[in-house]
């Protein structure tokens, strides 16, 4: 039975001007698979050879096979490049002469072109080849990563209170709750986290903040370089308010008070009424 949209072993049945025909497996050479020439590698073949060969369906819904590799097969996810962006859905580059499509509905956001976003590769009631960005089901949930590791991880959505998810690896399921980031993250970012802890429901906690000392130190640094840039002052105190110390520093207050003391203790800086000043 021919597997659509992964590799098959085919014999070469027959060979014509533009191209080989692989036995469909069928009674009826009507069904042999052609395997342009354009698909093919340097390898020469043979009639009587058995080739393994990626089978798809081109843009007429004829099968066809190509020996070059796909980014993917189908059952797959994989973090694929949009091409275009139609009233009828998207297309990505799926690494072979025709694109991969995404139907509106199964698009979880808005898609730009040349964005990279995290896709499942599958087939459709049509035996079509297509992808969708609603990925969740397809990722697994796991307690191999301790508390306080260092991930990878791409954003493929949003929950409904703004907590953003994130497959790590391409592969298990997490999230970075609302609180814990300050700057815009949009989905197909690729992000460097930490894992925070292991929710009940199996998805890891994660943070883009370094660890409480180093982000500290981090943002004693960018303090000081905002200071400097600004004649030595700054309206801003451990008294300003959190959207105000969000929007100019992108962090809680917490670690903003955190790192003002660090700086004070160091006699690095002062604060007042009016806010705070390099000594």
């Amino acid at each position: 039975m021919i597997e659509i949209g992964k590799f098959n072993k085919l014999e070469v049945v027959r060979q014509s001007s533009f191209g080989y025909f692989l036995d469909a497996k069928t009674d009826t050479t009507d069904d042999d698979i052609l395997l342009p020439k354009g698909n093919c590698t340097d390898k020469q073949i043979n009639i009587g050879d058995v080739v393994t060969a990626f089978i798809y369906r081109d843009s007429k819904d004829r099968l066809v096979a190509t020996l070059k590799e796909p980014y993917a097969v189908a059952f797959q996810l994989a973090y694929l490049k949009v091409v275009s962006v139609t009233n009828i859905g998207a297309f990505i580059d799926f690494g072979l002469e025709r694109d991969l499509f995404v139907p509106i509905k199964e698009q979880n956001y808005l898609l730009v072109p040349e964005n990279k976003y995290l896709f499942y590769i599958y087939v459709d009631k049509t035996n079509r080849l297509a992808a969708t960005t609603f990925i969740d089901d397809y990722l697994e949930n796991t307690e191999d990563y301790l508390v306080g590791n260092d991930v990878e991880g791409t954003v493929y959505g949003f929950q409904t209170n703004d907590s953003a998810m994130v497959a790590i690896e391409n592969k298990y399921r997490g999230v970075i709750l609302k609180n814990e980031y300050f700057s815009r993250i949009i989905p197909g970012e690729v992000l460097k986290l930490r894992v925070k802890k292991h929710f009940e429901d199996g998805k890891m906690s994660l943070t883009p903040r370094k660890s409480p000392k180093d982000e500290r130190l981090s943002l004693e640094d960018t303090i000081l370089e905002y200071l400097k840039n600004h004649d030595g002052f700054m309206p801003y105190n451990d008294k300003s308010s959190p959207e105000d110390i969000k929007k100019v520093f992108h962090q809680s207050k917490n670690y903003f008070k955190n790192a003002l003391g660090g700086l004070m203790r160091q006699g690095i800086i002062e604060q007042n009424t009016e806010g705070t000043k390099l000594k």
